[in-house]
């Protein structure tokens, strides 16, 4: 038998965002992992998280985009795209962790993933509207005293270019675009 050659590692783009109203105030994240070669989007995922800072918001996203391409494939690497800086600089290691909140968001998020198989780059808000709406469908749905639902979710929409209010959800979580299975929330 014939050893088989390695297969190449695959890559992902994560976009992910993270936000609150008030700060600290309720608050929610949104998260998409992109193939980046077509664009398409292969999981969303999006919570309300109740009462935090937004940058325990801006963790969040990027911790549930991060866990989400590795469910995908846990041997990937994945090119991080958000517009807080703060969470890109500090991941990227350019600036200190200070905030006693922030240490274990940021230790927990850089061990889904070995050093060197995430990169990050900081991007202006308006282009991380996928990431973004999913955000704020979490917040508005936890405002309603109820949980955000994938298959209620404009953000994909959003993202290229339509500008419509998100219907009523129900459930919370993540999804595979494209495929009619859930993923369960991290």
């Amino acid at each position: 038998m014939a050893d088989q050659a390695p297969r190449p590692a695959r890559e992902f783009v994560v976009e992910a965002d993270g936000g609150s109203r008030g700060n600290p105030g309720p608050a929610g994240y949104g998260a998409v992992v992109l193939d980046p070669v077509t664009g398409e989007a292969l999981v969303e995922a999006a919570e309300y998280l109740g009462v935090v800072t937004n940058n325990v918001a801006e963790y969040r996203g990027l911790l549930a985009g991060l866990r989400a391409a590795a469910e995908l494939d846990p041997d990937a690497t994945v090119h991080v795209r958000m517009d807080s800086k703060l969470v890109v600089e500090q991941m990227s290691g350019r600036w200190k962790i200070k905030h006693p909140d922030m240490k274990p968001l940021a230790a927990e998020a850089a061990r889904v993933f070995p050093p060197g198989r995430v990169t990050y780059e900081w991007i202006p808000r308006a282009s991380n509207k996928h990431a973004d709406r999913l955000a704020n469908e979490a917040m508005d749905a936890g405002a309603r005293g109820e949980a955000w639902s994938p298959s209620d979710s404009t953000a994909e929409l959003d993202a290229g270019g339509a500008d419509r209010a998100a219907p009523a959800g129900r459930t919370a979580g993540s999804r595979r675009t494209g495929a009619a299975s859930a993923v369960a929330p991290a």
